[in-house]
């Protein structure tokens, strides 16, 4: 079975401005959609990223940082400005944001149909934008398999009912959904998170996957949930891991033949033991990205590298 596919990612670019105690400001590229476009081309695949991008040094920045890994960037032709971000580290390498974002993507035609169509954070609830995102989801989603990652940043969410709804809807039209625990619990305040995943397990997801941070993940599925242990780090910055973890996610249910309309029915009836190399996977692919500064997620040969130490 092939392992190696042409992916769309639907999404926000942003300039990461990197500021803690002690150093100048550091720019990374970044924005979550970005980033899993950027994983993804790192470690082999045919990615693609439909986003905005402004004819300003940032967007140059991440074009250009983007183009070099292999992403095929196609923008709607936006003048607006590149989308930044504030990101304020504590002591302990956390992330604060702050954003100035503006999202309003048009329409891009493209030449073929991807297996599989990864969107989610910023660009599947800021408006006008996140309503093209959800049409061409829809459009495509018969087609390809689709993946979800509400990467909830609660000063850009807006209504927090009506951004519920949202994220529900696209948790339903999705194959595979990606949250973090803190994602779970600003979206359902007091509910344990792998409760929440169940429920939305049932609305049509084949597994929905919560992580944990250092306290590792769970792959949320029809026969119950299964977890592994984060993989141990020095810890410079969490930024980007979640992204990293999706992309890991990615290419590992791709090399399992998980993804595309042919792996489709296969992803909703998964052996256990695949799923759990999948989530080991995933949680290397962000090991490796917390060890050092900015969204710098692995090529395979140091995610292959990062295992062989488990």
């Amino acid at each position: 079975m092939p392992d190696r596919l042409d992916l769309l990612v639907i999404g926000e670019c942003v300039a990461d401005i990197v500021r803690e105690p002690g150093r100048a400001d550091r720019v990374h590229p970044g924005g979550s959609p970005a980033n899993v476009a950027y994983g993804l081309a790192r470690l082999g695949h045919g990615a693609t990223l439909l986003t905005q991008l402004g004819a300003d040094g940032n967007g140059r920045l991440i074009r250009d940082h983007l183009t070099a890994a292999g992403v095929d960037v196609r923008t709607d032709g936006s003048t607006a400005p590149t989308p930044s971000a504030v990101v304020t580290l504590d002591g302990a390498g956390r992330a604060a944001y702050a954003f100035e974002i503006t999202w309003s993507l048009g329409a891009v035609s493209l030449e073929r149909t991807p297996a599989h169509v990864h969107t989610g954070s910023i660009a599947a609830v800021t408006e006008p934008g996140a309503s093209a995102v959800l049409a061409a989801v829809q459009s495509l989603r018969a087609a390809a398999t689709v993946s979800y990652d509400p990467n909830v940043r609660p000063e850009l969410m807006g209504d927090h009912e009506a951004a519920v709804r949202r994220a529900e809807l696209c948790v339903a039209l999705s194959d595979v959904v990606k949250a973090s625990d803190e994602d779970l619990e600003w979206l359902y305040p007091g509910e344990d998170p792998v409760k929440a995943a169940e429920r939305w397990l049932a609305t049509g997801p084949a597994v929905v996957l919560v992580t944990r941070g250092a306290d590792g993940a769970c792959a949320v599925l029809p026969g119950g949930p299964l977890t592994v242990e984060a993989l141990p780090a020095e810890v410079v910055d969490t930024v980007g891991a979640g992204d990293a973890f999706m992309s890991g996610t990615l290419h590992a249910l791709a090399a399992h033949g998980l993804l595309g309309p042919a792996g489709r029915e296969r992803l909703r009836e998964p052996d256990r033991d695949t799923v759990t190399d999948v989530l080991r996977r995933a949680a290397a692919s962000a090991a490796v990205t917390v060890a050092r500064a900015g969204a710098n997620p692995p090529d395979e040969a140091e995610l292959d590298a990062a295992l062989a130490r488990t």
